[in-house]
């Protein structure tokens, strides 16, 4: 089975993409983050014509989480126990959707961005994170993936020049502990050992060229529970999905399962 992970940083713009992706790289199931729509407001016909069954999660113009597959939609959850909200009043943002496909669970995350140390969405980040810790932890004993923009660069050669960022998020003491978090678990990074750094990248901003002069960041992540990262026998990160006119600024993560 190959599952993959994309921030299509708008599924209305980028449903011709998203459709060329399946069908160029045969994936039976696809998680997005950033759909930025409401399901009634996405054109789902082309999935569907192609023997696709999607699940999304979306309240505006803004976040929005989508499971697209071909090997079954099972059990389909939206956002994780104890998800919390942000902003006032608080709100539950879509975020987190989950389902089994083809016997494993899969969820697709889209998580906080944090704006900027100190600001109150980086500390919704850092409890969104510890709180999908601790449900996660239940899903430890079946065959579970994590999947999605974690806006967080676990690594120095996950960051195209960390000195540039010693203040940013993404990169801070605490982002990087709440990830490690995850593996300290048992959850694995079942992408890494596929595709060594330094310079593996898998977002590039718009601005200044970034993507033509490989200034990205390494923040999509497949985190596997012990039972699926033992069946990962490949994976790989689509860079050329970058290019081109159109192109989101994320690129996919693609793994595939025995």
């Amino acid at each position: 089975m190959r599952i993959a992970t994309w921030n299509v940083n708008s599924l209305r713009s980028r449903i011709d993409r998203v459709e060329a992706l399946l069908e160029r790289h045969d994936i039976d199931v696809l998680a997005l983050q950033e759909t930025k729509a409401r399901e009634d407001q996405l054109p789902l016909m082309g999935l569907q014509a192609m023997g696709y069954d999607v699940a999304v999660a979306g309240l505006n113009q803004w976040n929005g989480v989508a499971l697209i597959s071909r090997v079954g939609l099972e059990d389909v959850q939206v956002g994780f126990p104890g998800q919390p909200g942000f902003g006032d009043p608080l709100a539950v943002e879509a975020r987190a959707i989950g389902a089994v496909c083809g016997g494993v669970r899969i969820w697709s995350l889209y998580v906080p961005n944090g704006r900027k140390v100190g600001d109150p969405h980086y500390t919704y980040k850092l409890d969104w994170l510890a709180r999908l810790r601790t449900s996660a932890r239940d899903w430890l004993g079946e065959d579970t993936a994590l999947v999605g923009d974690w806006n967080i660069a676990p690594l120095d050669e996950d960051v195209f020049d960390i000195a540039q960022f010693a203040t940013s998020t993404h990169v801070t003491p605490p982002e990087r502990a709440a990830f490690q978090a995850f593996l300290d678990d048992g959850y694995v990074d079942v992408v890494r050992p596929h595709t060594p750094g330094p310079e593996v990248y898998t977002y590039w901003d718009y601005f200044r060229q970034r993507y033509e002069r490989n200034r990205g960041l390494r923040i999509d992540f497949i985190l596997g529970s012990p039972s699926l990262a033992g069946r990962v026998t490949s994976a790989f990160i689509d860079r050329e999905e970058r290019a081109g006119k159109g192109a989101s600024d994320h690129a996919p993560v693609i793994a595939d399962l025995a």
